[in-house]
């Protein structure tokens, strides 16, 4: 049953990397699609250890079993969205040996909380009309099983980019990985919250601070969980700020816990793409760009947190936002509705109501094809 995905986020992708779609590498014809368990097909694949980093530069040259390998050990970059993740993945993207593939939240988003796999063909479906993926032009292989397509994902970006080492972005649901990759490894970035709201707002994703920082609280909850599940070895934790502020230290760091060597070309991304070098004045920008109750609102549901992370609280006294929120819900549901208004116009959105509510599919579909379009003429 398609549905619809106005909520798609709109992201920097002058570094997609995508390429037209190369056949897949895990094709497996007789394998059984709808009664594979991420758990079981993660085992099944799963068949030996690590293998050293030390490998050449291009995946050509790669023995099978060592390129099977860095697609069962991925490396996922997580955090809340508007973090830095976009400037961080293009830095990753630049070493000569790692492929770094864009938002890839499409991979675990159609599952659940407790890694049962969507059916396929609703999957299918449903990717038709995912704006990122779209974006990617990855090959589906409807021969393979859930495990085995989503991995083929990795694959493909890898083989594009003859680069032995594959890495991706997940901003929701990532503690769904475990499912299918067991053996991953994860680098937490971290942001401040009133920054991360106040960009959130800005996107139009929320009409207000109050429900940016929701995407916040999600992602560092959803890590706090995570974290302790995962072994020391296979998780590191950075922030954006120290990221801005030293990034050759912060990206030897990620390059000593990938086992690679840091390379200069990482901080050569300005000259490919529309972002610039870290900038040190964008490290709490919330102290000039949000108002005293703004900041007040963001800490009354994110104090605790932000001091357990590091972050010092502003000296404003913290209100109890209790009567407020009814407010505060009806103003963020207005802002949104504007923004959406100014965006897509208001005979696009009206025909795409219309669709949703007859429930008439191929209608809908088509619509939310143009939604995309739309969104992606703003892509930075």
């Amino acid at each position: 049953m398609f549905q619809p995905n106005h909520a798609s986020k709109v992201v920097g992708t002058s570094d997609l990397s995508c390429q037209l779609p190369r056949q897949s590498s895990l094709r497996n014809p007789s394998s059984a699609q709808s009664s594979q368990s991420a758990d079981s097909a993660a085992q099944s694949q799963n068949t030996h250890q690590p293998t050293p980093f030390d490998r050449p530069h291009s995946s050509q040259n790669l023995a099978p079993t060592v390129a099977q390998d860095a697609i069962e050990h991925p490396f996922f970059l997580v955090g809340a969205e508007r973090s830095g993740s976009t400037m961080l993945r293009l830095m990753l993207n630049q070493h000569p040996q790692l492929s770094w593939g864009v938002e890839s939240d499409f991979i675990v988003s159609q599952m659940s909380d407790e890694g049962t796999l969507p059916a396929l063909e609703d999957y299918y479906a449903w990717l038709e009309v995912n704006r990122i993926f779209q974006l990617c032009q990855f090959q589906v292989d409807r021969d393979l099983t859930y495990a085995e397509l989503v991995k083929s994902f990795l694959s493909q970006q890898r083989d594009r980019t003859q680069k032995p080492l594959i890495g991706a972005t997940v901003h929701h649901h990532f503690n769904r990985l475990r499912f299918l990759w067991p053996n991953a490894r994860y680098i937490h970035l971290l942001r401040d919250a009133r920054d991360v709201a106040r960009s959130c707002v800005g996107m139009g994703w929320a009409g207000n601070v109050w429900r940016g920082v929701e995407r916040w609280i999600e992602a560092e909850n959803l890590w706090a969980n995570l974290r302790p599940q995962i072994p020391a070895d296979r998780r590191l934790e950075v922030t954006y700020e120290a990221l801005i502020q030293d990034p050759i230290a912060q990206l030897t760091r990620i390059c000593d816990f990938i086992g690679i060597p840091y390379d200069d070309a990482m901080l050569q991304y300005p000259t490919s793409t529309t972002y610039s070098f870290p900038d040190p004045q964008h490290i709490s920008q919330w102290r000039q760009k949000l108002s005293p109750w703004e900041i007040q609102l963001i800490e009354s549901r994110t104090a605790s947190m932000l001091v357990e992370r590091g972050y010092p609280l502003s000296n404003l006294s913290t209100p109890n936002p209790q009567p407020w929120q009814p407010f505060l819900t009806l103003e963020d549901w207005l802002m949104r509705r504007s923004f959406r208004l100014r965006r897509y116009g208001f005979g696009l959105l009206a025909s795409d109501w219309l669709a949703r509510n007859l429930g008439l599919e191929s209608w809908q579909k088509h619509l939310q094809i143009q939604l995309n379009q739309v969104d992606n003429l703003h892509l930075k």
